[in-house]
């Protein structure tokens, strides 16, 4: 059953817009303290046990130009992606992305306070790039593939140059290529079962790898 409207992605606007909010009135988005207090992901912080903060760094933004740019990308991909994986797989998807994107971050970028839903939508943007690999015979899907490849470019080079965590993109996008295996795209066509475990096991791999990396900072 293909689901009318994107309840997850009108859901998880509303939580990252309504977090924005608190923050602003507890005294700004980009005033440190409040960043900390709202969960944040602080390497230190973490190693001394709260380690939810690489949930909850996928909801806090720094500044309006940050959220602007980051709900405007999840409003558009992820009505379209919504769509093909259905609610619940997309749902999964982002939130292991962001997850894995922080734990990237927190492997290797461990001196910076980082926030932010980037992590998780350009775990979305590796979706697609599963997608081209797993149906290229879909024309459709071929091109849009492609678009998203040149725009991970495009993005990973912006990151090199800019304040950005590029560890949590990266991160991020491995993590929403694997979860696409993971979880399937049964509206589009059947993934291997042999794909499926490999990632799995690939997924696990690397969450292990980069909290060991994380502790060991």
């Amino acid at each position: 059953m293909i689901e009318k409207k994107p309840v997850a992605t009108y859901s998880l606007l509303a939580v990252n817009v309504l977090v924005f909010l608190l923050m602003t009135i507890a005294g700004g988005s980009e005033n440190l303290s409040v960043l900390v207090e709202f969960g944040a992901k602080v390497n230190s912080l973490i190693l001394a046990g709260q380690w939810w903060r690489l949930f909850t760094a996928m909801f806090l933004h720094i500044g309006f130009e940050h959220i602007v740019l980051n709900m405007v990308t999840l409003y558009f991909v992820g009505i379209q992606l919504e769509s093909i994986l259905g609610r619940y797989r997309f749902l999964t998807v982002y939130l292991v992305s962001g997850i894995t994107g922080n734990l990237a971050s927190f492997a290797f970028n461990p001196n910076s306070l980082s926030a932010g839903a980037s992590t998780a939508l350009f775990g979305l943007f590796g979706i697609y790039l599963m997608l081209g690999e797993s149906f290229n015979d879909n024309p459709y899907i071929k091109i849009i593939a492609k678009q998203f490849l040149v725009l991970v470019i495009l993005n990973i080079a912006f990151s090199v140059y800019g304040n950005v965590d590029l560890a949590g993109h990266i991160g991020g996008l491995v993590g929403g290529f694997l979860m696409g295996y993971c979880v399937g795209v049964p509206r589009i066509g059947r993934i291997p079962t042999a794909k499926k475990i490999v990632s799995i096991f690939a997924l696990a791999f690397l969450c292990i790898m980069m909290l060991t990396l994380g502790l060991k900072n």
